[in-house]
Formats: C-alpha cells, structure tokens, sequence
C-alpha cells in the first residue's frame, strides 16, 4: 500500500501568512477645525465591525442608515431601489476592498443630513499577538452630535456654544448636555467602548 506522500515526498507545509494590522485614518468631510480619528483594525474585520468601530469613535449611536462607498459600490444594510443598491457590509472584509491599491473610501452615515467620513489607509503591519484591536490612536475634537441637523447646523451650533448667554447658545447647551466639550476627542472612553466591540 503506498502513502499519500510517498513518491514526491512530504509536501512542505506552507507557512501561515501573518495577519496584517491597517491603520486607517478617518476624516469627516467638510468640517472645520477637522475631526478626524487614526483606528488600527485587522484586515480580517468586517466592514459590519467597522462600522459599529466608527459609531463608537465618533460617539454616534447607530440610529441611522450607513453605506460604505468603494468606487460605484455601496456596502451597509442591504437596499434594493431601482436607482440604488446597498449590498449586505457583513459579507465583506476589509481585506476584500484591496486597500493597497485604493487611495480612499468614504463612509456615509444619517442620508438626511449627510454626514461623510473619509477613510485612508496610512500604513500596514503585522497585528501583534497581545493587542486590542481595533484601537483608537489619535484623534482631534469630539464627534458632531447625533441628529444635530448636518454640518451647516454642527458650524452653527458651534458658533452658538461659543455665546452661552444667548437664547440660542442657552438652547443648544440644553440640548447637548453640560459634559460635551466640542474641542475634546476622549481616547480612553473611545478604546473602552471599542474593547466592548472584539474583533
């Protein structure tokens, strides 16, 4: 009786590619001053992950529909609409988006007022065994609030902030609460949520 490997000899086991660890740099389109954040993820992470890494980044609250945009295609909760296809973000990868050669992809979040994250790869390496991802690194200013009206209403809701003795500065102070700080990105509450999400 002859072996499986008898005649060629035992074939050489292939070595396991290292999964590689990306740090993404994201960016909300349009605001000034910029709020961006840098998230070191695995490339194995489902965009479905990203996206609750993204909410929890920006202290968003999942209330509203998210898409993906890679090119002419669009990834989130799945939609069908004869001028509009979102395919299913827990069947993709960030792997499968090929990100060595993609200079960038946005992320789209509450279609009514519009708010567009731009995200680029800054670099690679390998994950190390004993980290946390996905991990917060950095970052510049707290998120626009949930349902705060679009980036229009976020600039005017800053400029009021900045008149808190103005019934409109009084108004938006009552609506965003004491604690937030429009000029304070909190890294430790941000990675604490984040360990909450695994992989």
């Amino acid at each position: 009786m002859i072996g499986l490997h008898e005649g060629k000899g035992a074939r050489p086991r292939r070595k396991k590619t290292a999964e590689r660890a990306l740090t993404l740099r994201l960016q909300v389109v349009a605001c000034e001053p910029a709020i961006w954040r840098r998230l070191v993820v695995r490339e194995s992470m489902w965009l479905s992950r990203l996206h609750d890494a993204i909410q929890v980044a920006f202290d968003w609250f999942d209330y509203q529909t998210h898409a993906f945009n890679v090119d002419d295609l669009r990834y989130g909760n799945p939609l069908k609409r004869e001028e509009l296809t979102i395919e299913d973000d827990r069947d993709v990868s960030i792997a499968d988006l090929d990100l060595d050669h993609r200079e960038r992809f946005t992320y789209g979040y509450h279609f009514g007022e519009g708010w567009q994250i731009e995200i680029k790869l800054e670099k690679t390496g390998v994950a190390e065994k004993g980290h946390f991802y996905p991990a917060c690194l950095g970052g510049e200013r707290a998120g626009p609030p949930e349902d705060c009206g679009g980036i229009e209403a976020f600039h005017d809701m800053l400029a009021c902030l900045k008149e808190p003795h103005t019934d409109l500065g009084r108004e938006w102070i009552e609506w965003v609460g004491p604690d937030y700080n429009p000029e304070v990105c909190d890294l430790p509450k941000i990675n604490q949520a984040l360990k909450k999400l695994g992989k």
